[in-house]
């Protein structure tokens, strides 16, 4: 489209509508489920988007398959993640018969990198950070070939995540203000695409880790901001913003927010102990969020994306020895 900028490309919501129908013989809808007791916490009607309830435990195979499907390579396929999207891109591999090569940092959940390892993808570890394993995954890919699946500037990927809002448009209606996890943008920008083309007057709240504000500030500054990355909730991280994902953000986001490692480890608490639902650390930001502005939404219907559950058992033991939100439930 006109306007954008060189590289860019606008998701649109047919696109994401084109994505569902590509996606549809491959997976099943995920769940949207209402939650009595995360409504008392927050004064709200709220309901629950479980992108937990998939073979990887995430909604990362959405974006992957939509791309390597458009790609139509019978070649291997590579990227670089902190696991969940690594995930996505192998299983996406194994379905279509091709290898998959996955490139995580220095220090990687292990859990997300056992399941990795158990679809049939092939592990490389190292680097500092994320963008740090994304420059040996591109090396990796100079030398050997393979598509590359990225997690941020792949306009195609952001279609397929697209379609988590796509879903929420389409199983609830009247919906006020829909809260997403930020790490790369993918997710976050295209469920506001997907929500949107359903229900354009839905309020979408990217929330990132503030250990890991990279996205956020960019998008408030309308510019990609590098920020250095300090935060457990790995599935939040980004430090250097990829044009198309922040693009698209721009376009589809109303608002993002930040939240802490200790607000996020309340809400993993308050996730179980409210709702029964297990969830990774920085899934649980849109709640922690969400409860941080209460006030704004008491009455309104909230969607809160719930968007993994590979959680190290470390964090979750933290977890819960950290107090919920809103005090004891009983």
């Amino acid at each position: 489209m006109a306007g954008d900028p060189p590289g860019v490309r606008t998701v649109t919501g047919a696109d994401v509508e084109a994505a569902a129908g590509r996606l549809a013989p491959h997976m099943s809808q995920t769940p949207l489920v209402f939650s009595a007791a995360l409504s008392d916490l927050l004064g709200a009607e709220v309901w629950l988007k479980l992108e937990t309830a998939s073979e990887i435990a995430s909604f990362k195979l959405r974006g992957a398959l939509n791309a390597l499907l458009l790609a139509g390579s019978r070649d291997s396929a590579l990227t670089s993640s902190t696991g969940n999207h690594g995930q996505g891109v192998t299983l996406a591999a194994k379905r279509l018969g091709i290898g998959a090569d996955i490139f995580v940092p220095d220090d990687p959940n292990p859990v997300k990198v056992r399941m990795i390892e158990l679809l049939g993808g092939k592990v490389h570890v190292g680097g500092h950070d994320i963008d740090a394993a994304k420059e040996r995954a591109y090396a990796y890919q100079a030398r050997h070939g393979g598509t590359f699946v990225d997690d941020g500037e792949n306009a195609d990927l952001i279609a397929g995540a697209g379609t988590v809002g796509l879903e929420i448009g389409r199983q609830l209606k009247d919906i006020d203000v829909l809260y997403v996890p930020m790490g790369s943008g993918s997710l976050a920008s295209g469920t506001g695409t997907g929500v949107k083309h359903v229900q354009p007057k839905v309020r979408v709240v990217a929330v990132q880790a503030t250990g890991a504000p990279a996205m956020v500030e960019s998008f408030h500054a309308k510019r990609a901001i590098e920020r250095p990355i300090d935060t457990r909730a790995d599935c939040l991280v980004c430090r250097i913003p990829a044009a198309q994902a922040l693009s698209t953000l721009i376009q589809s986001v109303d608002d993002a927010a930040t939240v802490s490692d200790k607000e996020m480890l309340s809400a993993v608490h308050t996730y179980l102990a409210r709702a029964h639902v297990l969830i990774e650390l920085g899934s649980a930001a849109p709640l922690a969020a969400a409860y941080n502005r209460r006030a704004e939404t008491r009455g309104k219907r909230v969607v809160l994306v719930v968007s993994g559950a590979n959680a190290v058992p470390e964090i979750m033991i933290e977890a819960l020895k950290s107090p919920m939100l809103g005090g004891e439930f009983a």
